[in-house]
């Protein structure tokens, strides 16, 4: 989901630091004793951070746990777009949720609008959905069940097959991470415009390491994709999250993806000091 430019939300986590408008004179803090041991993003200071890279582009705030509640309509023709990574009515996802969510806890406040989630699955209709199932998300979100339900479904459909492909192609955590934030853009499917037929299209441009490659030139070419494929819909238009942030830490050549780290999404400056 494309993130709402505006005021950062305050109250982010002690991890980081989020800063609006001119960075320029913000303090910057040694790097944590904490740093990667190498295990990527299953480390889970790096993981922790990886949420909150997300969170920066898709919803204007490192916080990403006050995210459960976030539901809209972004106009992307997905139908509703919420909690912690963009679950959508129209792509099953959400459905997927709410379906895993009332095998955990039966008759939860979303389990009544199953029906209607699979009507709509597919297109952009709030049909049978509306006002009310808004509100019965955000009186979901407070439930820790319906808090982990999410995470799981983060990480059964986005987290782990990203990072999992990541490591396969011979790419550290950098590379982790921008295969994980391209995933939840565009989906794991296969044409295109998607995380599959994103990394196809770097392929033809560049070995993967695990082919031999060079680490630098292919995430430069998997981005190249990924920013090819936004600028085919319009409520994904503004590269920025490739342009000022996954991109300056590549030429920076933050493999690791250490921090401290400094980037811009839609406008808005983030900093991240250190590790948790």
């Amino acid at each position: 989901m494309i993130a709402a430019v505006g005021v950062l939300a305050a109250g982010g986590t002690s991890l980081a630091l989020a800063t609006t408008g001119n960075a320029a004179g913000a303090s910057t803090t040694a790097v944590s004793a904490k740093a990667s041991s190498g295990a990527g993003l299953a480390d889970s200071h790096k993981k922790e951070m990886a949420m909150e890279l997300v969170s920066s582009a898709e919803n204007s705030s490192l916080n990403w746990k006050a995210q459960y509640k976030y539901i809209e309509d972004i106009g992307d023709g997905r139908g509703y777009t919420a909690g912690i990574i963009g679950f959508c009515s129209g792509t099953g996802d959400m459905l997927d949720l709410v379906n895993h969510y009332t095998d955990l806890k039966p008759g939860n406040a979303l389990a009544k609008y199953l029906p209607a989630l699979k009507k709509v699955n597919g297109s952009d209709s709030h049909s049978g959905l509306g006002s009310a199932f808004v509100s019965a998300w955000k009186t979901a979100a407070k439930d820790t069940v319906f808090q982990q339900a999410q995470n799981d479904e983060r990480d059964r459909v986005y987290f782990n097959p990203s990072v999992n492909q990541a490591k396969s192609d011979g790419l550290g955590t950098l590379g982790q991470f921008i295969y994980y934030d391209a995933i939840v853009m565009h989906g794991p499917g296969d044409d295109s415009t998607s995380f599959g037929g994103i990394r196809k299209t770097a392929m033809k441009k560049a070995k993967t390491p695990a082919q031999g490659g060079n680490e630098t030139t292919y995430l430069n070419a998997f981005l190249d994709a990924r920013k090819a494929a936004m600028l085919t819909e319009a409520a994904h238009d503004d590269t920025s999250r490739v342009d000022t942030e996954q991109r300056v830490f590549l030429k920076a050549g933050n493999l690791n993806l250490d921090p401290p780290l400094k980037w811009k999404t839609y406008g808005d400056s983030y900093q991240i000091n250190s590790l948790p």
